[in-house]
């Protein structure tokens, strides 16, 4: 017998029970509902045998790993209809991904839309047959002739086998591939599929290579779970910041700088209105602000270890016979401010921020408006510490960023990533680390999840995931604790002892790229932004004519007061220029007709509607200024 803890409750199998006969045994709900195991940390199929005393977890579609194996399994699906659709069609990789799976395939036209709905009729037949999905292990010899005539699933083959991994394959009905899994213990459990696109994709991302059709897919255990998923992509649709972007004159993409936006006079509203804040905040939390070169040579980044591990996403240029990069990071020109000077541990910590514009060469195909660009501004700070100092420091910047996400209602989650294959330093260091942000994190009583080897290759990271208003979730904050970059740089600071001793330093960001972030914005307020952030935060409109002087004098009066206005003054109807400006997502309209001229009063229309009707200009200053300086949301 072997003894199976389940999250603390431990029960006792005959040696050899599945995953699956033990979710069996605990019910039929939770065996019907799952769709993979973990043992002992590592996800795994149901059908994997326990053979030993390990903690088991069953895995339904709520879980990362869960919906991992059934998108998985949804792209095996997807690949044997269109297998059947296509018999003469050559499979590449069919990964799952965040929000679904894609698969590689060249048939023997083109794919397209069009035949998005038999593929997916196709899928339903096989889903219904209820196909049990077989593991087994395989030799190199038997996967060639399974595969045989299969080229991209033949070089997957040799190139696995050359590196000693285990060969398995996966098959349902007549389809078989080559897979790690995990997989679902059928097909019959997918109840709602849908195609969702179809993009070109180089074979292993080389442009020299083959160009495949990528096939992307979603599925679901209930239809209506894929019901609300297409709203939301109508919703971000709707939300789309590339869209808003241009419609609100926020930015510009142009193809004279692919990846470089272009930002417009009421874009730059919005960034220099977070950037006040940001500034703000960070005074308040005692940062001192500095500022570092955009371009520095060669010996600095082999120094700090980009030249090595960044090299290919770093822009250089040679100057004076001397290899000069753009920084990808601000952070070895910080290394540089702290030897400006000798340093005591009176100093510590001392914490410096920068707002540094920064260059990262990104594949033209990867590019996405804010989301993903090839410059942009890193609210960078770095924090240099004693070893004493690290929970205390690493409390301090959760609670800066917690007031930062709080503040536009966002949720979030936190993950801690630890030591990565490419690493700088010892065990031990990244030991320490590591322990340093879990420790802290735990203190506070925050909840987190663990993400094995996925830490930068100079130290742990804790990454702050939040959630939009219509559920997507998007890395932006982090926090990386570093032993490696003091030591490469060689600072020191004089201790209590008298003694010279190397700091620790912590690398974090809050909102993470400045211009991602106001993507995020965009998106999460539909580009309806709070008050204190909207680029225009007044409209005046006048009635007719008649009233534009003293339309003018309402713009001076609550431009003088800080407020930022726009009249129209455009000789068209009154609900035409409303309806403008509520295209536009202003918060605020004043009309002004006769009546409200004579009466010195203006007639608000708000946004939000409790917000409007007739009042003095000084009732509208007073309530529109509190609302301002709260940062209501």
């Amino acid at each position: 017998m072997i003894n199976v803890d389940l999250k603390g409750t431990v029960r006792q199998y005959e040696a050899g029970t599945t995953a699956a006969e033990v979710a069996k045994s605990i019910g039929m709900g939770l065996y019907k509902s799952a769709c993979a195991a973990k043992v002992d940390g590592e996800v795994c199929d149901l059908r994997t045998p326990l053979e030993k005393d390990c903690a088991l977890e069953i895995l339904t579609f709520e879980d990362e790993g869960g919906k991992h194996a059934f998108w998985h399994t949804a792209a095996h699906v997807m690949a044997q209809a269109v297998q059947h659709l296509f018999p003469g069609a050559h499979f590449g990789i069919g990964p799952a991904l965040e929000n679904g799976w894609y698969y590689d395939i060249k048939a023997d036209r083109p794919l397209t839309t069009g035949d998005f709905e038999a593929i997916e009729a196709e899928m339903k037949k096989i889903v219904k047959a209820d196909l049990p999905l077989e593991k087994r292990v395989i030799t190199v010899e038997e996967g060639r002739q399974i595969f045989a005539g299969q080229t991209y699933k033949l070089e997957l083959l040799e190139e696995y086998a050359e590196k000693g991994w285990e060969l398995t394959v996966y098959q349902q009905g007549d389809f078989t591939d080559l897979c790690a899994g995990p997989h679902l213990m059928s097909t019959g459990a997918i109840k709602a599929v849908k195609l969702t696109k179809v993009a070109a994709a180089y074979w292993r991302a080389d442009a020299s290579r083959d160009s495949l059709d990528r096939l992307y897919g979603i599925a679901f255990p209930k239809a209506s779970q894929l019901e609300d998923y297409l709203h939301m992509l109508e919703e971000a649709a709707k939300r789309d910041h590339r869209r808003l972007g241009k419609e609100l004159e926020l930015f510009a993409l142009m193809e004279e700088g692919p990846g470089f936006p272009f930002f417009l006079p009421k874009g730059m509203i919005l960034k220099n209105t977070l950037i006040d804040f940001w500034r703000q905040i960070h005074h308040e939390a005692g940062y001192q602000e500095i500022s570092t070169p955009m371009m520095l040579n060669r010996s600095l980044w082999e120094r700090s270890g980009h030249w090595d591990h960044y090299k290919n996403n770093m822009y250089t240029t040679v100057i004076d016979d001397t290899d000069f990069a753009i920084k990808p990071m601000n952070c070895p020109g910080g290394m540089l401010v702290y030897k400006t000077q000798p340093r005591s541990y009176r100093d510590l910590p001392l914490r410096m921020g920068e707002l540094g514009l920064v260059h990262r060469h990104e594949l033209s195909g990867a590019l996405h408006g804010l989301m993903r660009v090839r410059c942009f501004t890193q609210d960078d700070a770095h924090i240099f510490m004693t070893p004493d100092q690290i929970k205390d420091e690493i409390k301090g910047v959760v609670k800066l960023i917690d007031q930062v996400y709080s503040l536009f209602g966002f949720e979030y989650h936190i993950e801690l990533s630890t030591m990565p294959e490419d690493h700088m330093g010892s065990q031990e260091d990244w030991d320490r680390a590591t322990d340093g942000l879990r420790s802290a994190i735990e203190e506070l009583g925050r909840e987190y999840t663990v993400n094995e080897g996925d830490g930068a290759f100079y130290g742990p990271k804790l990454d702050f995931h939040l959630v939009d208003a219509i559920g997507r979730t998007w890395q932006c904050g982090t926090i990386q604790l570093d032993m490696q970059l003091p030591e490469r740089f060689e600072l020191e600071y004089t201790g209590e002892d008298g003694q010279k001793h190397r700091p620790v330093m912590v690398h974090r960001v809050v909102f993470g790229s400045i211009e991602r972030f106001i993507g995020i914005l965009i998106e999460h307020f539909a580009g309806a932004f709070p008050t204190w952030l909207a680029p225009v935060q007044v409209m005046v409109i006048p009635i007719t004519d008649r009233q534009h002087d003293y339309a003018r004098e309402l713009v001076k009066r609550l431009d003088k007061a800080g407020i930022r206005v726009e009249a129209d003054y455009r000789s068209e109807k009154m609900n035409y220029k409303i309806r403008e400006a509520q295209l536009k997502k202003t918060p605020y309209m004043l009309v002004v007709g006769d009546k409200e001229m004579e009466s010195g009063q203006v007639a608000v229309r708000a946004r939000k509607e409790e917000k409007g009707g007739v009042m003095s200009v000084e009732a509208f200053l007073d309530q529109i200024r509190a609302e301002i300086d709260s940062k209501e949301r």
